[in-house]
C-alpha cells in the first residue's frame, strides 16, 4: 500500500501525464508527426522521449534497477525519432504501457529508497530517493507538457485549458 504522500506525489504525476495526452487528442497522424520548430522534434518524437527516456529510465532502470534493461540501453537508439512504420497510437500506447510499468515500480518502493542503478554519465549529479526521482519526472515532464501546448498552438491553433 503507497503512503499518502506517494499518492499525492503520483496524483500530481499523472495530471500532467493527462496534459501530456489531452493536448494530442484530436491531431491527425500527419500532425503528430510534423516537427513544428527549428530542433525538429515532433508531438509523437516528445511522448515516445517521454516514455523511453522518462518513464521508463528513471523508474524502471534507476529506480528498479532492471538490468536487462539497463544492459539494453544504448541499444534503443534516438527516441526522439519516429519511424514511418510505426503508427501514432502504438507510440502512445507505448506511453500509457511505460506509465503503468512506472506505477508499478512507485507502488512496491517506499519513498525513501535510493535509486538501485545510478548511470556513470550523471557524474556531478544525483538523485537520492525515489521521491526524488518522482519529483524530477513530474518537473520534466511538466516541462514537455509545455512544450506540447506550444507545438499544438502552432499546428492547430488549440489551446489547454484555456479561461475566457
Amino acid at each position: 500500500m503507497m503512503s499518502a504522500e506517494a499518492e499525492t506525489l503520483l496524483a500530481f504525476h499523472n495530471s500532467q501525464r493527462q496534459h501530456v495526452l489531452g493536448i494530442l487528442k484530436g491531431l491527425s497522424e500527419a500532425d503528430l508527426r510534423r516537427p513544428v520548430l527549428p530542433s525538429g522534434w515532433s508531438c509523437l518524437g516528445l511522448v515516445r522521449h517521454l516514455a523511453l527516456d522518462v518513464e521508463r529510465y528513471w523508474f524502471r532502470a534507476v529506480v528498479a534497477g532492471d538490468r536487462a534493461l539497463i544492459d539494453d540501453l544504448d541499444r534503443t537508439g534516438d527516441a526522439w525519432q519516429i519511424g514511418a512504420e510505426e503508427s501514432a497510437e502504438s507510440v502512445l500506447d507505448g506511453y500509457r504501457r511505460q506509465i503503468e510499468a512506472a506505477d508499478a515500480v512507485i507502488a512496491a518502493t517506499p519513498l525513501d529508497a535510493a535509486p538501485a542503478w545510478w548511470p556513470d554519465r550523471f557524474a556531478d549529479w544525483r538523485l537520492h530517493t525515489l521521491r526524488e526521482v518522482i519529483l524530477h519526472v513530474i518537473t520534466e515532464t511538466a516541462c514537455h507538457a509545455g512544450h506540447l501546448d506550444a507545438a499544438r498552438e502552432l499546428l492547430d491553433g488549440e489551446r489547454w485549458l484555456v479561461l475566457t
